[in-house]
């Protein structure tokens, strides 16, 4: 067992050594602090790391992320061993679960919307279980840069769209294609409203807490303080927000803009900070008067990931991301769905 570390070990030079003598590819979310994405063999935003794992021979993939995205490479990669240093949630996904999921379809049910007129589509921050859940309803999964192709695509069928589980994607994917939407709470079993009924999108009620941090204050704040200054921001924000913004985009996209602006231009971007931090050198500013820290990104060290090095190195690996075959079944055909799209 992997007992005491020696306190004066040098990490970068440990798991650089491990990293040549072992079969392992190590990959990092953008949000990860600097000292995780400066080592990893490769970085990029979900979906881009569970296909580009699908590239690599690496019997081992050590996940620096969160829980949902450690699942996606698994269900895309089941021959391959997927560890991460740190078995850290994801707020949103945990906002969902199944019994949560049957919740919404009764409360559509109560309200005149059968279960056969529903297109589930739900957002690729969510458990291998609602993927499931989803693939096995003939629904499939989005990314927030394919949100309004897939929706789309799934409004096509003549249903009615149940979004899940981030309510301000969906709700600013509907503004964006000038459709209706609603929230459905789950807490409201009882409730009886023509809303759903009169709505393109239903919005399962789950956000992200680093998202919800940008205000209308802020903007102001900074339109004020510089008059050439573009605002841009994730989709994951709220619609006044999102409404009030230069550019939305995916993380993918809004790296791609930031650095497509002069460098004379100011910028601020509503996202997280440790992306934010190194999009470039100069004239950029995070959206908020407070730091938007994903704590749960963050909670990967270098000492957690030299662990799991070791513990490949003495053939003993833990924290190894297990999905259950049903789930994995049914959750790799809804994001092979949306692959295909």
């Amino acid at each position: 067992m992997i007992e005491n570390i020696d306190k004066n070990l040098n990490l970068i030079t440990e798991i650089d050594r491990l990293k040549k003598e072992l079969d392992v590819t190590i990959v990092a979310h953008y949000y990860q602090k600097d000292e995780i994405y400066n080592i990893a063999d490769i970085t990029g935003d979900s979906l881009e790391l569970a296909k580009r794992t699908a590239e690599t021979t690496s019997k081992f993939i050590i996940f620096c992320g969160v829980a949902f995205m450690g699942e996606s490479v698994k269900v895309l990669n089941p021959e391959k061993r997927v560890l991460m240093p740190k078995m850290a949630c994801c707020s949103m996904a945990q906002m969902i679960n199944g019994e949560y999921f049957d919740r919404s379809l009764k409360i559509l049910e109560n309200n005149g919307i059968q279960k056969s007129d529903i297109f589930p589509i739900t957002y690729i921050n969510s458990s291998a279980e609602i993927k499931g859940r989803v693939g096995e309803m003939g629904g499939t999964v989005c990314t927030s840069s394919n949100a309004d192709r897939i929706i789309s695509h799934g409004l096509k069928s003549g249903k009615k769209i149940l979004f899940l589980p981030d309510r301000c994607l969906g709700q600013n994917i509907a503004n964006k294609m000038n459709l209706k939407s609603s929230v459905v709470s789950i807490f409201n079993l009882e409730e009886k409203t023509d809303i759903y009924k009169n709505s393109d999108i239903i919005c399962y009620d789950g956000f992200c807490s680093v998202h919800q941090l940008f205000s209308i204050d802020d903007i102001n704040f900074y339109r004020k303080k510089y008059k050439n200054i573009k605002i841009a921001v994730h989709p994951e924000c709220d619609p006044e927000i999102v409404n009030s913004a230069d550019f939305v985009g995916s993380t993918s996209q809004l790296i791609k803009y930031v650095n497509s602006l002069p460098l004379e231009i100011p910028v601020a971007v509503g996202t997280e900070y440790n992306l934010v931090n190194r999009m470039r050198e100069k004239n950029i500013y995070v959206l908020s008067a407070t730091k938007p820290q994903c704590p749960t990104m963050n909670e990967t060290t270098l000492l957690d990931l030299y662990r799991t090095l070791k513990s490949i190195e003495l053939n003993e690996p833990f924290y190894e991301v297990q999905v259950d075959k049903e789930s994995s079944k049914w959750a790799k055909i809804a994001l092979e769905r949306m692959l295909e799209l």
